[in-house]
């Protein structure tokens, strides 16, 4: 079991001020020392570009930088560490494949399929693809638990699929997406489709192996897991990565120029044009360790008893609508919810007056909110750092905002 108290202290930023209640971990994370630490080392100690100098700094940056690729590929089950390649995020990893693949793959009367649930990141891209292609998109829904509807995806999956694109958590609803069966069930039907699964919301918050999985992509984004920004993953099969184009092209990326032809670096070099943010790469690495050695079956556990207190302290409240599953056992440490009669941007300004961090808005999945019949919903996401006292704050915080507005 995780002793929070003294992974707080390993936080910067819930040290630095109080009262302070931080509950939007899904859209960023805090980061440990180790993290900044690590990263700060590299700008102190051996700031050189990689994989170009035959100097000792550059060597030893390389080095470092490409232990990176084998931690990762490790924490998330790939077979091979030239299967992870480096991305400025999520939304990069999505895109990468919508350029090298999905814009040379998908033609007209194609079909793509993704779930109501997608983040935007997830959806435009292929919303985009299938207008400029001519071909259709088809959405996948939920019930009115918040789950996904598996009989959709028999629906939705045909002979003419190409991709589906489908979240491993819903970062709205916390819904936890059955991806080995869904992806079992894909393939039964069209053994040719690809599925890419945004796992945004879950690689950091339980122990994920993309080899169980068996889909083709994942995605997903340094910044919710402890590490820096404007860094991500994508892993791909290496025998459908070998067969793509880079779809980014200059330095680092090339085996050869000649005037006439260019010829390219292997998997996974040839999709990491430019020089890398190399410092970032180094912070996911420190992450990953971190993360690692709480043990992601403790990260899980300690997230499933918060969400599992924090929905029984919220049904208490009157006039609380809390969406998605009603047990913690099928949903990540993300409770999106709305208070009748007050909207969600007043909610999250009067606790903000109290110390306490939500999100309001849409999350980034207008989609779902339209699909739901809302507007705007306030989101309360928990993270290895979050404690039930947090969660007490927010409720006293709700109780005064029905005070103040109703």
């Amino acid at each position: 079991m995780m002793n929070v108290d003294s992974v707080r202290r390993d936080f910067p930023m819930l040290l630095r001020r109080q009262p302070f209640v931080y509950l939007d971990s899904a859209a960023t994370s805090f980061k440990p020392q180790q993290v900044i630490d690590g990263m700060t080392r590299y700008y102190r100690e051996y700031s050189a570009n990689v994989h170009r100098g035959i100097y000792h700094i550059s060597e030893y940056a390389t080095q470092v930088y490409e232990e990176v690729r084998s931690t990762v590929a490790r924490f998330i089950g790939a077979k091979r560490p030239e299967e992870i390649i480096f991305t400025g995020g999520t939304t990069a990893s999505v895109n990468l494949v919508a350029y090298a693949w999905g814009s040379r793959a998908v033609g007209r009367g194609d079909e793509i399929a993704a779930t109501i649930m997608e983040h935007h990141s997830n959806f435009v891209p292929w919303q985009q693809v299938a207008a400029e292609k001519g071909a259709v998109l088809k959405l996948i829904n939920v019930d009115a638990s918040g789950e996904l509807k598996i009989n959709d995806v028999h629906k939705s999956i045909t002979r003419k699929t190409k991709l589906l694109a489908i979240t491993a958590t819903s970062n709205v609803l916390g819904t936890i997406v059955p991806i080995k069966e869904i992806v079992a069930i894909t393939k039964k039907i069209n053994p040719r489709c690809l599925v890419l699964v945004d796992a945004a919301q879950a690689v950091p918050h339980m122990p994920v192996s993309v080899a169980d999985w068996d889909a083709d992509f994942v995605a997903f984004s340094a910044h919710k897991m402890l590490g820096p920004t404007g860094v991500g993953v994508l892993w791909g099969k290496l025998e459908i990565l070998e067969r793509l184009a880079p779809f980014q092209f200059g330095g680092e990326m090339i085996a050869e120029v000649a005037v006439g032809k260019t010829t390219f670096k292997e998997v996974p070099y040839k999709f990491e044009a430019g020089t890398p943010h190399i410092a970032g790469v180094i912070g996911l690495g420190a992450a990953v360790d971190y993360l690692s050695r709480l043990g992601m079956e403790n990260v899980r556990s300690h997230e499933r008893r918060l969400t599992g207190y924090a929905l029984d302290r919220l049904s208490d409240i009157p006039g609380v609508t809390v969406y998605g599953p009603k047990r913690s056992v099928d949903r990540g440490g993300v409770i999106s919810f709305s208070m009748n009669g007050i909207h969600a941007h007043d909610v999250a300004q009067i606790l903000d007056g109290r110390g306490i961090c939500v999100r309001a808005g849409n999350h980034c999945a207008m989609p779902l909110h339209t699909h739901l019949g809302l507007s705007a919903t306030t989101r309360a996401s928990f993270s290895v750092y979050t404690t039930k006292e947090d969660i007490d704050a927010l409720v006293e915080g709700l109780k005064e905002v029905r005070r103040i507005l109703l």
